[in-house]
């Protein structure tokens, strides 16, 4: 038998196999609307000018269709004369199993609110990011020249914040710093001795990394919100997705870590990505610290003078103004609490009682807090790194998660930290 008489064949049977699931025009109700969703369905018209819908995988009927028509006209249908012994039976109708659940992530509930910095008082400047380009036109090497540049300084232990491939701001003081400690100015450098300083402290500026088991079992929250109070009803101020997790680990702003990777699934296990390859944190010994308000920028000294480290910064505001002059660190906490006083610092929102908010990377004071002598001032974390020397703080010193981490590791109490206005 050809194809197309085959074809024609089993047609016919489809059709006779009909009226064996029904005896009128409604046969279609006996199958739920979601059956079809988990079939993969063919349709044909019988006879009678009606869709039958059928899996066209194991040739199942899965609905027949009438038109308001037929149903007026009580169109019906003969049973079907017994199938020839030679030809191949039509398949029986067999009723779908539900396909299981999906298998939900314990995650704390979904609040409205966006991921917002409270206390941003000034509008941030653009933090727009570009891919990392193929060296095809000078605009597009500019930008590759400013992603390897940055990576370059992160290692030198001169931050410029999150790696984005933009120039900024935090970029520039980043330079004048590195200058500083070096002699040099990097800003200089083609894009081919760029790679060979960075293969000389490190490896490329950028590497490829398998997602891990690790890195999607969370927690995570759906979102952060706004309010204080909601945020203390929050068992824990956690990440908000892998990427963010990821963006953060490697220091990158997650806009950027996105358009290095269009499409991925951060959340698959096994997936490879592009990342930035940062350097290590640093062990030097700090006895000294710098907050330079006008710079918007923390400087790190040791027992010789020397620059050890600079982290663009966060240093107040025109309301809430930082300190002046010499304070010391008193003590230091890593995933600290964050207790809210509105009677003492500021007020946020309509919230006039103490709350205690949980720790995690997107608390208030991020995942550190280095305490002043000064009373409710700190040097801290901050769950948006990217808008770090981009907005003003309610006095203290704010640097991103992985700064605050690395400053922390190298300061005990009693390193003097002095505001230079």
């Amino acid at each position: 038998m050809n194809a197309a008489l085959q074809r024609s064949t089993f047609s016919l049977l489809l059709v006779t196999a009909i009226a064996f699931v029904s005896d009128n025009a409604n046969a279609q109700s006996r199958l739920p609307n979601v059956e079809l969703a988990q079939a993969e369905v063919g349709m044909f018209l019988d006879s009678k000018g009606r869709q039958v819908f059928y899996d066209v995988r194991t040739d199942e009927i899965l609905r027949i269709v009438e038109t308001p028509q037929q149903r007026n006209n009580g169109v019906r249908i003969s049973p079907p004369p017994a199938a020839p012994a030679n030809r191949v039976t039509a398949p029986k109708i067999v009723k779908r199993s539900p396909l299981p659940a999906p298998q939900i992530r314990s995650i704390t509930p979904q609040v409205d609110e966006p991921l917002i910095e409270p206390d941003v008082v000034a509008p941030p400047e653009s933090t727009q990011t570009a891919l990392l380009p193929r060296p095809e036109t000078p605009a597009q090497t500019k930008l590759q020249n400013v992603a390897l540049l940055q990576v370059l300084l992160d290692r030198m232990g001169i931050s410029p914040g999150v790696i984005d491939g933009q120039a900024g701001s935090n970029v520039r003081k980043a330079v004048l710093s590195a200058n500083t400690k070096t002699g040099r100015d990097l800003s200089l450098l083609t894009e081919d001795q760029l790679r060979g300083e960075l293969l000389a402290s490190g490896g490329p500026a950028f590497e490829s990394y398998i997602i891990q088991p690790d890195d999607v079992s969370g927690p995570f929250v759906a979102a952060i919100p706004v309010d204080y109070a909601q945020k203390a009803r929050l068992p824990a101020m956690s990440y908000t997705s892998v990427a963010e997790m990821l963006a953060e680990r490697f220091h990158m702003d997650e806009n950027y870590l996105r358009q290095l990777n269009p499409g991925v699934n951060f959340s698959q296990i096994g997936t490879e990505i592009r990342v930035a390859n940062p350097g290590i944190v640093s062990t030097d010994t700090v006895v000294r610290i710098e907050a330079d308000k006008s710079a918007e920028q923390v400087r790190a000294y040791d027992e010789l003078g020397n620059l050890v480290a600079a982290y663009p910064s966060t240093i107040g505001s025109a309301a809430t103004p930082s300190p002046s002059g010499i304070v010391t660190i008193e003590r230091i906490a890593i995933n600290p609490n964050y207790t809210y006083n509105p009677k003492i610092n500021f007020t946020q929102g309509k919230n006039k009682s103490v709350l205690t908010i949980p720790p995690g990377p997107n608390g208030p004071v991020g995942s550190v807090w280095m305490a002043l002598s000064k009373p409710t001032y700190g040097i801290h974390g901050t769950p948006a790194p990217a808008r770090i020397g981009k907005t003003n703080s309610h006095g203290c010193i704010r640097l991103t998660n992985w700064d605050a981490k690395e400053l922390a590791g190298m300061v005990s109490k009693g390193v003097s930290v002095e505001f230079l206005e």
